[in-house]
């Protein structure tokens, strides 16, 4: 049987401060979410049950209850940016851009041109790299 999972005791304060999140009806969908499965566990709701009000697995709620005793209301807003990380600093770019356009043999490499696995192989060996993750 799974161990039974409930909200920390909350004071007065937070739960008017859940309450307004819940109410405003403005903001971010995923913290209204957590904050109403927060607030229904202070109130003595079972974890299956706000799963099925919530339509969340059991799982997800009993994770958003232990982030909130852990990390209290920070964990109610979701840590995301948009976009993909850039990859590159600006200094990396210009420096792959300076090889790139150079030719092997004045890195005293034995080929005359760069194909993309060379490059890059050279441009790590080199120790230019950025965050570069394959997508």
């Amino acid at each position: 049987m799974a161990e039974r999972v409930r909200v920390r005791e909350l004071d007065d304060d937070e739960g008017r401060r859940l309450l307004r999140i819940i109410r405003r009806g403005t903001g971010c969908v995923v913290t209204w979410r957590r904050a109403q499965m927060v607030l229904l566990s202070a109130q003595g709701m079972p974890v299956a049950k706000i799963a099925e009000v919530s339509f969340t697995s059991e799982d997800r709620v009993r994770d958003v209850i232990h982030n909130f005793n852990a990390d209290g209301f920070d964990s109610l807003y979701p840590k995301y940016k948009g976009g993909w990380p850039k990859t590159f600093t600006l200094p990396e770019r210009r420096e792959i851009k300076k090889i790139a356009k150079s030719t092997p043999a004045e890195h005293d490499l034995s080929f005359s041109t760069w194909s993309l696995t060379k490059l890059a192989d050279f441009l790590v060996a080199e120790g230019v790299r950025g965050s570069a993750k394959s997508r």
